[in-house]
């Protein structure tokens, strides 16, 4: 198989609900990533062979195939083709791992991998509505004979109990979460992963004002404490452990990760960040749902023939607090080395973006740690894990 590589991971900054991206059009704020990250590396867009993007809400402003869309909106190849998939949470690690594939097998040489997702336009569960009656619902009556349906949050209590997870375990897991992101602002180490993105100016009633602005920081992480985070009310049931301070924010935003095989990628003088050793998709309980971090990861860890100790970095996507801890618990990794520069707790889970997020935050902490192998795993709505191993180039 031929070797796979990652030249460059960026992303936008995250955008809370109704902030700075949220009037912006999901297909500029992705296009804008797309090529800035090719201007960055000195490469024209008629260098990828193709583009497979990630995304949840595939209507309105995300229908039309999204991420083609934004590609031409923002000057991309028009030889280039573009794709956009549906693992849900996981979209753009499975794009990851689509691009990893097709680059793997011989049949590309260059594929970027991306994400996008406007929160603040189309809420979770947007796709999921139809005014006719004729378009349907998303789950059958055959469904409903053969699994009980939950919803994430119920999955994420249920988790809970599972694997004996307590309010107090989670609260203190959500403030470790935004102390660390806090720490890893501060000391800029998000700087050389952001793209800036021009933005429209929006009233107090979300109308443009014909104004713009250049968005270049997050704008999630927040000042909270433990006795702040006890006094919240759970979010799913009364005797529920998860609350807004232990459950992903609603957010904006964008990712790319640029992928080469080895031999391209030193044809055209690019010094790589990392190279892919393995990648999965995996099923799991579609009632549990959230629980795929544990599958993908014993996968990955099998695959490559390593073990939980070798592992320098983990991003694990902090859906809940309860999917990180019991993922914790069950593969035994060591949480000083797990989303040392916070979560989705702390930064934002714009959806179908996250994936390709959590990549670069991964590529780019190794880069500034020395660390060798990192490991990235999402859990995906109706039952899903998405992974990728790394190992940073040397």
């Amino acid at each position: 198989m031929t070797e796979v590589v990652i030249v460059d991971a960026a992303r936008s900054p995250v955008g809370k609900k109704n902030g700075s991206l949220g009037g912006a059009h999901p297909t500029d704020v992705l296009g804008q990533v797309m090529m800035k990250t090719l201007q960055r590396n000195g490469l024209e867009s008629s260098v990828v062979d193709q583009v497979v993007g990630g995304c949840i809400n595939k209507v309105a402003a995300q229908g039309m195939n999204v991420t083609r869309t934004a590609w031409l909106a923002h000057g991309g190849a028009i030889e280039t083709p573009c794709i956009t998939i549906d693992s849900q949470c996981g979209s753009s690690q499975q794009s990851s791992t689509l691009a990893h594939s097709i680059i793997a097998s011989g049949h590309a040489d260059v594929v970027m991998a991306c994400g996008v997702e406007n929160m603040t336009r189309l809420p979770i569960g947007s796709d999921a509505v139809g005014k006719d009656k004729r378009m349907g619902k998303p789950i059958s009556k055959s469904y409903f004979e053969q699994h009980e349906f939950t919803s994430q949050f119920e999955g994420a209590e249920r988790v809970a109990e599972k694997y004996q997870i307590t309010r107090g375990d989670a609260d203190a897991f959500g403030l470790q979460s935004q102390e660390r992101a806090r720490v890893a602002v501060d000391n800029g180490y998000f700087d050389n992963q952001i793209i800036p993105v021009e933005a429209p100016v929006m009233d107090e009633n979300f109308e443009k004002t014909g104004e713009t602005i250049l968005v270049s920081k997050d704008e999630i992480p927040r000042d909270t404490s433990l006795e702040a985070l006890a006094g919240l009310k759970p979010v799913a049931r009364e005797d529920g452990i998860h609350t807004a301070g232990t459950s992903s924010q609603i957010a904006d935003g964008a990712a790319v990760v640029l992928m080469m095989s080895a031999d391209k990628a030193k044809q055209l003088g690019l010094k790589p960040l990392a190279t892919i050793k393995s990648s999965a998709l995996v099923g799991c309980d579609p009632v549990l749902m959230l629980e795929g971090p544990i599958p993908a990861t014993e996968k990955l860890l099998k695959d490559s023939g390593l073990n939980i100790d070798d592992i320098d970095v983990f991003e694990v996507n902090e859906a809940f607090a309860s999917v990180v801890l019991s993922w914790a618990k069950t593969v035994g990794a060591d949480m000083a080395r797990v989303n040392p520069n916070g979560g989705a707790i702390s930064l934002g889970h714009p959806l179908g973006a996250t994936g390709c997020f959590l990549i670069t935050k991964a590529v780019h902490e190794l880069a500034r740690s020395g660390g060798r192998y990192g490991l990235i795993s999402m859990c995906c709505g109706g039952g899903l894990g998405t992974g990728t191993l790394v190992e940073r180039a040397a």
